[in-house]
């Protein structure tokens, strides 16, 4: 076996490859200048914004320059929000009606998407078939498989020699296959070959290549699957071929012409339609779009300054994308999946929407320059709904030039913005929509959305810590904000849900849960879904702990106002009492005489004179304020604002501070590789590059050694101390444990749970509700 036919999760598997060079990007600066003018009104994509975040997550206006640049920073202005999309009154009268590519025909217009699960590393087993039979008993009828290397050929990275497929793995494809048909489900196949340097790759390889192609569209043909997807886009071998940026080719498979560009592709379709017969689904995912992100293309000090920007140029168009679709057509292909083609930052190919996680600097591309939506990407994403639904006027252009159906992805979520997306399918703007997160938060998806219980879904929050990188990565780091089995159930790891099922409980027992956050509603839930009595008591007036204050930081990107609508509701469906304005103590414990307490109260900071240990002189003639974190956004804190803290809420501070003008500097203890270690890894690029391009500094393994007369001393990790302006002290301190109600009482079983037994982020501390109800 050659080197050409590994998939490009395989190579992320366990390959290397030195220098991959040439990703130039075209992005503008950001700035923290006040524009002289409002630059909100954008092309067709973007004619509805009305304006940037405020404070609050609303649209603010984009009409009044002068008053809003005395607000925000010149960044928060360029890409304008308009958060007025998510009606819902629409019936879903396309969305459930049927849809026909090639042979195979479903009731719906969604479509599971090849997307890495991580599953497979255990093996052909139950934890790889349960994934996908799930979502079958969810409703999803056309699965596309990730690459699953037992499937197929491959190479021993160990010993660099060829691993064919086994009788084993071809045999548990047929299970597969089987297990999903139960409920009406079919699948598909993605076949992703990692992209090779075709520049000077011999005939030879490319046709054997092709062949690899083949033989695995024929062995799982043999087990009951019903097409396969070229991955042509990102880094795989036919976007290598297909653009200008990576083929330097002249002869028949070279640039010269578009005919040749797409040849290596066109022949896999043809040769795939041959050996598998008409009825076998070919479906061809490509770029339809592409830009460069990385502007200075990773230049060295052996490049010319003249070459830096060399490659900028040589994207592929939409009308070049269009022209490809049109050659795949031609040569037998049945349907298009179309998505966005950063060159650079791989994530942003199919969660573009990442382009909006941070409030205020929509646009972020990673790099730490911004995109001007109304210029960048031939003007024609749909930029102003936070990234739902972004490429669907593009694929509307393809339609009118394919007769096949057309899919795109990134956030394609009809139950976050019900009538949007119904009236993308009805208007013949989109034939159907490729999902992966919203399907893997909540398996029922579907059936949910069919049955009219919207309110029942699970959101996905979009944080992308579903996400790493290589599907090893992904067992090792990754994970779902929302559904705490993501990437955890039936792994065998120690620790980890057995089963997608709730076993009912033996004994039903009377459960108090203390504490109406993330992971005291979660505990409560799912106890009360296995057939115990719980309470929740909030010494607040309304449920979901910190997430109010989280999204009014975070804007409404993140959806966590429906996470705590979906929590809520949980709790009124499984009949949880909920006891609001209760603060409990030991005496309430007791009188109460629970079988089991759950403690999901949060963590504690130090107090405010004492946060980094070093507050305590402080006096009001200082003349350097000392405040609480969760009052930042409404006290007056002067311009010069010194955040104590590296974890991700003190980011999140830093961001929206940053965005409103001040001049933001962090203070914290903690070392660089813990910085924002609470949020997603690329939550964490995107933050950290628009920050660091925004002038914020960090003084990481460091501490505030004095504070007085309008600055702090900071004393550095390095042995050096630094004066900083400082007008104010905003204690964001990690976090520390807060369970000392349960050293107080005396019952049989009592657990501390979230943040207040470890504190971190929502993720985990709903995982920890999870395991504590299903434990119970």
């Amino acid at each position: 076996m050659s080197i050409s036919s590994i998939s490009r999760r395989q190579f992320l598997t366990g390959a290397s490859v030195a220098g991959v060079a040439g990703l130039a990007a075209a992005s503008v600066g950001l700035s923290s200048c006040s524009p002289t003018t409002n630059n909100g009104a954008g092309n067709d994509a973007n004619s509805n914004a009305a304006g940037t975040t405020g404070s609050n997550g609303s649209a603010a206006s984009g009409n009044s320059a002068n008053k809003n640049t005395e607000e925000l920073i010149a960044a928060a202005y360029l890409n304008p929000q308009d958060y007025n999309y998510r009606q819902n009154t629409t019936d879903f009268k396309t969305l459930f009606s049927p849809i026909k590519i090639g042979s195979v025909e479903s009731s719906h217009r969604m479509i599971k998407s090849a997307a890495g699960s991580a599953a497979y590393l255990a093996g052909p087993g139950d934890e790889l078939l349960q994934y996908y039979v799930q979502m079958a008993k969810g409703g999803v009828e056309l699965i596309w498989v990730e690459n699953i290397p037992f499937f197929e050929d491959g190479i021993d990275f160990a010993t660099m020699t060829p691993r064919p497929v086994t009788e084993e793995g071809l045999g548990f494809a047929k299970t597969l296959v089987d297990e999903c048909a139960k409920y009406g489900a079919k699948l598909g196949y993605q076949w992703a070959p990692f992209g090779m340097p075709v520049a000077n790759m011999p005939k030879e390889q490319i046709a054997s290549t092709q062949a690899a192609g083949v033989k695995i569209a024929k062995d799982l043909q043999a087990c009951g699957f019903v097409g396969l997807e070229i991955n042509a886009a990102g880094f795989n071998q036919g976007e290598q071929f297909l653009s200008r940026f990576h083929n330097t080719r002249t002869d028949e498979y070279g640039v010269a012409t578009l005919e040749n560009r797409a040849r290596f592709v066109t022949e896999c379709i043809k040769q795939i339609k041959l050996a598998c017969g008409k009825d076998f689904v070919v479906q061809c995912l490509i770029d339809c779009i592409e830009e460069n992100d990385n502007i200075t293309n990773d230049a060295t000090l052996a490049t010319l300054d003249n070459a830096v920007t060399g490659p900028h140029n040589k994207v592929t168009t939409i009308e070049e994308g269009i022209a490809f679709a049109k050659l795949f057509e031609a040569a037998g292909a049945d349907a298009m999946h179309l998505r966005l083609g950063p060159l650079g930052n791989h994530p942003c190919q199919f969660g573009s929407d990442l382009y909006f996680i941070l409030n205020g600097i929509e646009g972020a591309t990673g790099y730490g320059m911004q995109w001007d939506f109304k210029r960048h990407w031939q003007g024609q994403l749909i930029a102003n709904h936070s990234g739902a639904g972004m490429l669907i006027d593009i694929v509307a252009r393809y339609k009118q030039a394919l007769s096949i159906p057309c899919g795109t992805v990134t956030y394609m979520d009809p139950a976050h913005a019900p009538d949007f997306f119904e009236k993308a399918l009805a208007d013949g703007k989109v034939d159907f929509f490729i999902m992966n997160r919203p399907l893997t938060v909540d398996n029922e998806y579907v059936n949910k959305l069919r049955e009219g219980r919207i309110d029942e879904i699970a959101p996905c929050t979009r944080c992308l810590h579903c996400h790493i990188g290589s599907n090893e990565m992904n067992r090792a780091m990754g994970y779902c904000r929302v559904n705490a089995l993501t990437q955890r159930v039936l792994s065998k790891v120690p620790g980890t849900p057995d089963s997608y099922e709730l076993i009912p409980a033996t004994t039903p027992k009377k459960v108090m849960v203390v504490g109406g956050g993330p992971a005291g509603m979660e505990a409560a839930r799912i106890a009360a879904a296995r057939g115990h009595n719980v309470s929740v008591y909030e010494k607040k007036g309304s449920l979901g702990g910190l997430l109010d204050f989280a999204s009014s930081v975070k804007g409404p990107h993140e959806n966590l106002g429906d996470l705590k609508n979906y929590l809520v509701r949980q709790l009124e469906i499984s009949n949880v009492n909920v006891q609001l304005n209760t603060e409990v103590d030991a005496a309430l414990i007791t009188s109460e005489a629970p079988d089991v307490l759950v403690l999901a109260i949060g963590g504690k900071r130090d107090s405010s004179k004492d946060a980094n240990g070093v507050l305590g002189n402080i006096t009001d003639s200082d003349n350097v304020k000392v405040i609480d974190f969760d009052s930042f956004m409404t006290a007056d804190i002067g311009e010069n604002v010194v955040i104590c803290g590296g974890n991700a809420q003190a980011w999140d501070c830093a961001l929206w501070l940053t965005v409103h003008k001040k001049n933001v500097t962090l203070v914290t203890s903690v070392p660089d590789e813990e910085l924002d270690a609470q949020q997603s890894q690329h939550a964490q690029r995107f933050i950290t590059t628009a920050l660091y391009s925004l002038g914020v500094k960090v003084w990481s393994d460091s501490k505030i050694k004095t504070v007085g007369d309008g600055k702090i001393v900071v004393s550095t990790g390095f042995g050096v101390d630094v004066t900083v302006p400082c007008d104010t002290i905003i204690t964001g301190a990690e976090q520390k444990p807060n369970d000392d109600l349960l050293n107080a009482i005396s019952v049989a079983e009592s657990y501390a749970i979230g943040d207040c037994k470890n504190p971190f982020n929502i993720a985990m501390a709903i995982r920890d509700g999870n395991d504590i109800g299903r434990m119970l």
